[in-house]
Protein backbone atom coordinates (compact mmCIF):
# COMPACT_ATOMS: atom_id res chain seq x y z
CA UNK A 1 0.00 0.00 0.00
CA UNK A 2 1.45 3.18 -0.76
CA UNK A 3 2.52 5.90 2.19
CA UNK A 4 2.71 9.66 1.95
CA UNK A 5 5.58 11.40 3.88
CA UNK A 6 5.23 13.97 6.26
CA UNK A 7 7.72 16.47 8.08
CA UNK A 8 7.22 15.76 12.14
CA UNK A 9 6.88 19.41 12.78
CA UNK A 10 4.13 19.73 10.47
CA UNK A 11 2.23 16.41 11.90
CA UNK A 12 2.75 18.03 15.16
CA UNK A 13 1.23 21.27 14.54
CA UNK A 14 -1.47 20.01 12.83
CA UNK A 15 -2.27 17.49 15.86
CA UNK A 16 -2.24 20.09 18.03
CA UNK A 17 -5.14 22.05 15.85
CA UNK A 18 -7.23 18.95 15.95
CA UNK A 19 -6.61 18.83 19.66
CA UNK A 20 -7.20 22.42 20.40
CA UNK A 21 -10.63 22.26 17.82
CA UNK A 22 -12.12 19.50 20.05
CA UNK A 23 -11.57 22.01 23.30
CA UNK A 24 -8.03 21.02 24.60
CA UNK A 25 -6.07 24.18 25.97
CA UNK A 26 -3.16 25.47 23.45
CA UNK A 27 -0.72 23.98 25.98
CA UNK A 28 -2.63 20.79 26.81
CA UNK A 29 -2.96 20.28 22.57
CA UNK A 30 0.54 20.73 22.34
CA UNK A 31 1.35 17.96 24.51
CA UNK A 32 -0.79 15.67 23.52
CA UNK A 33 0.04 16.15 19.47
CA UNK A 34 3.62 15.95 21.05
CA UNK A 35 3.58 12.86 22.77
CA UNK A 36 1.82 11.12 19.39
CA UNK A 37 4.09 12.03 17.29
CA UNK A 38 7.18 11.27 19.10
CA UNK A 39 5.63 7.28 18.73
CA UNK A 40 5.53 7.71 15.11
CA UNK A 41 9.33 9.16 15.19
CA UNK A 42 10.47 6.26 16.88
CA UNK A 43 8.69 3.65 14.39
CA UNK A 44 6.02 3.33 16.93
CA UNK A 45 3.16 4.02 14.98
CA UNK A 46 0.20 1.85 16.65
CA UNK A 47 0.51 4.99 19.20
CA UNK A 48 1.12 7.56 16.88
CA UNK A 49 -1.59 10.09 14.91
CA UNK A 50 -3.46 7.54 13.84
CA UNK A 51 -5.41 7.76 16.93
CA UNK A 52 -6.01 10.98 16.41
CA UNK A 53 -9.77 9.90 14.74
CA UNK A 54 -10.43 8.06 17.80
CA UNK A 55 -9.86 10.67 20.26
CA UNK A 56 -12.21 12.99 18.73
CA UNK A 57 -14.76 10.80 18.91
CA UNK A 58 -14.12 9.66 22.13
CA UNK A 59 -14.63 13.59 22.87
CA UNK A 60 -17.72 13.40 21.40
CA UNK A 61 -18.78 10.28 22.86
CA UNK A 62 -18.70 11.48 26.18
CA UNK A 63 -15.15 9.18 26.89
CA UNK A 64 -11.95 11.71 26.33
CA UNK A 65 -12.68 15.02 28.58
CA UNK A 66 -11.20 17.92 27.28
CA UNK A 67 -11.95 20.18 29.98
CA UNK A 68 -10.83 17.54 32.99
CA UNK A 69 -10.12 18.72 36.24
CA UNK A 70 -7.14 17.03 37.45
CA UNK A 71 -6.29 17.15 40.86
CA UNK A 72 -4.24 15.60 43.88
CA UNK A 73 -6.67 13.35 46.24
CA UNK A 74 -3.69 11.94 48.59
CA UNK A 75 -0.27 12.57 48.95
CA UNK A 76 2.93 12.04 50.97
CA UNK A 77 6.90 12.40 50.80
CA UNK A 78 7.27 9.63 48.13
CA UNK A 79 3.65 8.96 46.54
CA UNK A 80 0.69 10.79 45.17
CA UNK A 81 -2.87 9.63 43.41
CA UNK A 82 -3.99 11.77 40.70
CA UNK A 83 -7.88 12.36 39.54
CA UNK A 84 -7.75 12.39 36.39
CA UNK A 85 -11.37 13.30 35.49
CA UNK A 86 -10.67 11.04 32.20
CA UNK A 87 -8.44 13.38 30.77
CA UNK A 88 -6.61 13.14 27.91
CA UNK A 89 -3.44 10.72 28.95
CA UNK A 90 -0.45 12.47 28.33
CA UNK A 91 -1.39 15.61 29.55
CA UNK A 92 -1.80 14.09 32.83
CA UNK A 93 0.72 11.38 32.97
CA UNK A 94 3.14 13.73 31.98
CA UNK A 95 2.22 15.65 35.05
CA UNK A 96 2.36 13.06 36.98
CA UNK A 97 6.05 11.60 36.26
CA UNK A 98 6.87 15.18 36.92
CA UNK A 99 5.42 15.01 39.96
CA UNK A 100 7.50 11.66 40.26
CA UNK A 101 10.64 12.52 39.20
CA UNK A 102 10.28 15.77 41.92
CA UNK A 103 9.76 13.52 44.95
CA UNK A 104 12.33 11.29 43.67
CA UNK A 105 14.58 13.71 43.92
CA UNK A 106 13.58 14.86 47.70
CA UNK A 107 13.26 11.21 49.17
CA UNK A 108 14.34 8.80 46.77
CA UNK A 109 11.58 7.68 45.24
CA UNK A 110 8.43 8.87 43.87
CA UNK A 111 5.10 6.85 42.59
CA UNK A 112 2.11 8.48 41.23
CA UNK A 113 -1.27 6.39 41.08
CA UNK A 114 -3.39 7.93 38.13
CA UNK A 115 -7.28 7.29 38.53
CA UNK A 116 -9.61 7.20 35.62
CA UNK A 117 -7.32 8.56 32.60
CA UNK A 118 -7.64 7.99 29.14
CA UNK A 119 -5.29 6.51 26.16
CA UNK A 120 -1.76 7.40 27.02
CA UNK A 121 0.06 6.80 24.24
CA UNK A 122 3.66 5.50 23.77
CA UNK A 123 4.19 4.50 27.66
CA UNK A 124 8.48 4.48 26.97
CA UNK A 125 7.44 8.35 26.94
CA UNK A 126 6.97 8.70 30.34
CA UNK A 127 9.90 6.24 31.90
CA UNK A 128 12.29 7.93 29.18
CA UNK A 129 11.46 11.11 31.33
CA UNK A 130 12.80 9.94 34.55
CA UNK A 131 15.88 8.49 32.81
CA UNK A 132 16.56 11.76 30.87
CA UNK A 133 17.06 12.99 34.34
CA UNK A 134 19.41 10.53 35.57
CA UNK A 135 17.05 7.92 37.58
CA UNK A 136 14.85 4.94 36.41
CA UNK A 137 11.97 4.95 35.26
CA UNK A 138 8.45 2.78 35.36
CA UNK A 139 5.10 3.28 33.73
CA UNK A 140 1.91 0.92 33.93
CA UNK A 141 -1.64 1.43 32.37
CA UNK A 142 -4.69 -1.01 33.16
CA UNK A 143 -8.02 -0.66 30.63
CA UNK A 144 -11.06 -3.06 31.06
CA UNK A 145 -10.90 -6.16 29.90
CA UNK A 146 -9.59 -7.05 26.13
CA UNK A 147 -6.70 -10.01 26.18
CA UNK A 148 -7.86 -13.74 27.10
CA UNK A 149 -6.25 -15.15 29.95
CA UNK A 150 -4.60 -18.51 29.03
CA UNK A 151 -6.92 -21.08 28.35
CA UNK A 152 -10.06 -19.06 27.65
CA UNK A 153 -11.70 -17.65 24.92
CA UNK A 154 -13.19 -14.41 26.21
CA UNK A 155 -11.51 -11.85 27.49
CA UNK A 156 -10.65 -11.15 30.98
CA UNK A 157 -7.26 -8.95 31.69
CA UNK A 158 -6.03 -5.95 29.56
CA UNK A 159 -2.97 -6.64 27.91
CA UNK A 160 -1.34 -3.88 30.13
CA UNK A 161 1.73 -2.22 29.03
CA UNK A 162 4.38 -1.50 30.90
CA UNK A 163 7.85 0.41 30.38
CA UNK A 164 11.32 0.61 32.36
CA UNK A 165 14.04 3.06 31.01
CA UNK A 166 17.41 3.67 32.80
CA UNK A 167 20.18 6.21 31.33
CA UNK A 168 23.67 5.48 29.57
CA UNK A 169 26.60 7.42 28.99
CA UNK A 170 27.71 6.86 25.64
CA UNK A 171 25.16 5.08 24.66
CA UNK A 172 21.44 5.96 24.19
CA UNK A 173 19.24 4.94 27.20
CA UNK A 174 17.76 1.64 27.83
CA UNK A 175 14.02 1.50 26.98
CA UNK A 176 12.13 -1.16 27.32
CA UNK A 177 8.03 -0.80 26.51
CA UNK A 178 6.13 -3.95 25.85
CA UNK A 179 2.26 -4.70 25.63
CA UNK A 180 1.76 -7.80 28.01
CA UNK A 181 -0.27 -9.14 24.87
CA UNK A 182 1.43 -10.57 21.60
CA UNK A 183 0.42 -7.19 19.78
CA UNK A 184 -0.99 -4.08 20.67
CA UNK A 185 -4.64 -3.29 19.37
CA UNK A 186 -3.21 -0.30 17.66
CA UNK A 187 -0.92 -2.32 15.78
CA UNK A 188 -4.25 -4.28 14.49
CA UNK A 189 -5.73 -0.63 13.48
CA UNK A 190 -2.38 -0.25 11.28
CA UNK A 191 -2.66 -3.33 10.07
CA UNK A 192 -6.36 -1.94 8.84
CA UNK A 193 -4.63 1.03 7.69
CA UNK A 194 -1.65 -0.68 5.59
CA UNK A 195 -4.75 -3.26 4.31
CA UNK A 196 -2.43 -6.66 5.18
CA UNK A 197 -3.50 -9.32 7.19
CA UNK A 198 -2.46 -9.83 10.68
CA UNK A 199 -0.26 -12.73 11.79
CA UNK A 200 -1.95 -15.79 13.15
CA UNK A 201 -1.58 -16.01 17.09
CA UNK A 202 -2.03 -12.21 17.74
CA UNK A 203 -6.10 -12.34 18.27
CA UNK A 204 -9.06 -13.78 18.06
CA UNK A 205 -12.56 -12.93 16.76
CA UNK A 206 -15.75 -12.19 18.89
CA UNK A 207 -16.72 -15.92 19.02
CA UNK A 208 -13.31 -16.67 20.52
CA UNK A 209 -11.93 -18.09 17.20
CA UNK A 210 -8.29 -17.76 16.28
CA UNK A 211 -8.38 -14.82 13.17
CA UNK A 212 -5.30 -13.08 11.04
CA UNK A 213 -8.22 -10.53 9.88
CA UNK A 214 -7.68 -7.37 11.45
CA UNK A 215 -11.24 -6.05 10.94
CA UNK A 216 -12.48 -9.35 12.86
CA UNK A 217 -9.98 -9.09 15.91
CA UNK A 218 -11.36 -8.30 19.07
CA UNK A 219 -9.85 -10.60 22.27
CA UNK A 220 -6.03 -9.97 22.18
CA UNK A 221 -4.03 -12.92 22.88
CA UNK A 222 -1.22 -12.85 26.16
CA UNK A 223 2.82 -12.99 25.50
CA UNK A 224 4.76 -16.25 26.32
CA UNK A 225 1.14 -17.50 27.30
CA UNK A 226 0.62 -17.49 31.09
CA UNK A 227 3.54 -15.29 31.62
CA UNK A 228 1.39 -12.31 30.02
CA UNK A 229 -1.67 -13.13 31.29
CA UNK A 230 0.18 -12.98 35.38
CA UNK A 231 1.94 -10.17 34.46
CA UNK A 232 -1.56 -8.13 33.25
CA UNK A 233 -3.80 -9.46 36.11
CA UNK A 234 -0.96 -8.41 38.42
CA UNK A 235 -0.62 -4.95 36.95
CA UNK A 236 -4.45 -4.26 37.77
CA UNK A 237 -3.62 -4.77 41.29
CA UNK A 238 -0.87 -2.37 41.33
CA UNK A 239 -2.89 0.14 39.15
CA UNK A 240 -6.42 0.01 39.40
CA UNK A 241 -6.74 -1.65 42.73
CA UNK A 242 -4.73 0.65 44.60
CA UNK A 243 -6.80 3.71 43.54
CA UNK A 244 -9.85 1.87 44.22
CA UNK A 245 -10.92 2.15 40.56
CA UNK A 246 -11.72 -1.69 39.59
CA UNK A 247 -11.28 -2.07 35.51
CA UNK A 248 -11.78 -5.77 35.48
CA UNK A 249 -14.11 -6.88 38.43
CA UNK A 250 -17.14 -4.78 37.70
CA UNK A 251 -16.68 -6.93 33.83
CA UNK A 252 -16.15 -9.99 34.81
CA UNK A 253 -18.58 -10.59 37.70
CA UNK A 254 -21.00 -8.60 35.84
CA UNK A 255 -21.18 -6.56 38.93
CA UNK A 256 -21.37 -2.68 36.85
CA UNK A 257 -19.95 -0.67 33.96
CA UNK A 258 -16.87 0.90 33.40
CA UNK A 259 -16.73 4.77 31.57
CA UNK A 260 -15.27 3.44 27.91
CA UNK A 261 -11.78 4.41 27.49
CA UNK A 262 -11.11 4.24 31.58
CA UNK A 263 -7.32 3.74 31.94
CA UNK A 264 -5.69 3.82 35.37
CA UNK A 265 -2.02 4.05 35.39
CA UNK A 266 1.26 4.07 37.84
CA UNK A 267 4.40 5.89 36.87
CA UNK A 268 7.49 6.06 39.10
CA UNK A 269 11.18 7.44 39.20
CA UNK A 270 13.43 6.00 41.54
CA UNK A 271 16.34 8.47 41.82
CA UNK A 272 19.57 5.97 41.22
CA UNK A 273 21.65 8.88 43.29
CA UNK A 274 20.19 7.29 46.50
CA UNK A 275 21.74 4.41 45.82
CA UNK A 276 25.18 5.43 44.43
CA UNK A 277 27.31 7.24 42.17
CA UNK A 278 24.85 8.26 39.31
CA UNK A 279 27.68 8.07 36.35
CA UNK A 280 29.40 4.84 37.87
CA UNK A 281 25.91 3.40 37.25
CA UNK A 282 25.92 4.97 33.51
CA UNK A 283 28.84 3.52 32.93
CA UNK A 284 27.95 -0.02 34.31
CA UNK A 285 24.68 0.13 31.73
CA UNK A 286 27.03 1.40 29.02
CA UNK A 287 29.24 -2.06 29.64
CA UNK A 288 26.26 -3.82 30.25
CA UNK A 289 25.54 -2.96 26.54
CA UNK A 290 28.70 -3.45 25.15
CA UNK A 291 28.31 -7.02 26.71
CA UNK A 292 25.31 -8.08 25.04
CA UNK A 293 26.35 -6.78 21.65
CA UNK A 294 29.19 -8.70 21.67
CA UNK A 295 27.73 -12.32 22.29
CA UNK A 296 27.66 -14.72 19.39
CA UNK A 297 25.32 -13.87 16.49
CA UNK A 298 22.90 -16.39 15.55
CA UNK A 299 22.99 -17.79 12.21
CA UNK A 300 21.49 -14.76 9.37
CA UNK A 301 21.90 -12.24 12.54
CA UNK A 302 23.92 -9.06 11.98
CA UNK A 303 23.70 -7.39 14.92
CA UNK A 304 22.34 -8.01 18.47
CA UNK A 305 20.42 -5.00 19.25
CA UNK A 306 18.89 -3.77 22.65
CA UNK A 307 15.65 -2.41 24.10
CA UNK A 308 15.29 1.40 22.72
CA UNK A 309 17.56 0.84 19.87
CA UNK A 310 15.78 -0.40 17.33
CA UNK A 311 13.58 3.18 17.85
CA UNK A 312 16.51 5.38 17.89
CA UNK A 313 17.93 4.37 14.68
CA UNK A 314 14.22 4.78 12.98
CA UNK A 315 13.95 8.14 14.58
CA UNK A 316 17.18 9.70 13.05
CA UNK A 317 15.24 8.15 9.17
CA UNK A 318 12.48 9.77 10.41
CA UNK A 319 13.76 13.18 11.40
CA UNK A 320 15.57 13.61 8.41
CA UNK A 321 12.97 11.47 5.31
CA UNK A 322 9.71 12.53 6.93
CA UNK A 323 7.08 10.38 8.81
CA UNK A 324 5.26 7.62 6.30
CA UNK A 325 1.66 7.51 7.27
CA UNK A 326 0.00 4.45 5.20
CA UNK A 327 -3.11 5.34 3.10
CA UNK A 328 -5.68 4.56 5.50
CA UNK A 329 -4.58 6.59 8.12
CA UNK A 330 -3.74 9.44 5.46
CA UNK A 331 -7.86 8.87 4.34
CA UNK A 332 -8.82 9.08 8.20
CA UNK A 333 -6.93 12.15 9.16
CA UNK A 334 -8.60 13.74 5.91
CA UNK A 335 -11.96 13.06 6.63
CA UNK A 336 -11.64 14.53 10.59
CA UNK A 337 -9.61 17.06 9.37
CA UNK A 338 -12.24 18.33 6.88
CA UNK A 339 -15.44 17.66 9.74
CA UNK A 340 -13.45 20.03 11.98
CA UNK A 341 -12.70 22.67 9.34
CA UNK A 342 -8.80 22.42 10.21
CA UNK A 343 -6.21 22.98 7.67
CA UNK A 344 -3.45 19.73 6.62
CA UNK A 345 -0.28 19.81 6.24
CA UNK A 346 1.02 20.10 2.57
CA UNK A 347 1.85 16.58 2.04
CA UNK A 348 -1.62 15.29 2.96
CA UNK A 349 -3.22 17.88 1.70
Amino acid sequence: MPETRVAAQELEAFAAAIFEKVGLSPEDAATEAHVLVWANLRGIDSHGVLRIPQYVASVERGGMNPHAHIRIERETPAVLLIEADHAFGPVVTTLAMRCAIAKAAQVGVGWAVIRNTTHQGAMGYYALMAAEEGMAGLAIVCNPPNMAPTGAKAAGVHNSPIAIAVPAKQHGALVLDMATSVAAFGKIQLAIDKGIPIPAGWALDQDGNPTTDPRQARILLPAGGYKGYGLALMFECLTSLFAGNPLLEPILLHTGTVRPGTQNSVVAAVNIAAFGDVEAYREHIDRLIEGIKALPKAEGVEEILVPGEPERRVLAERQAQGIPLPEGTVRNLREVASRLGVPLPPALA
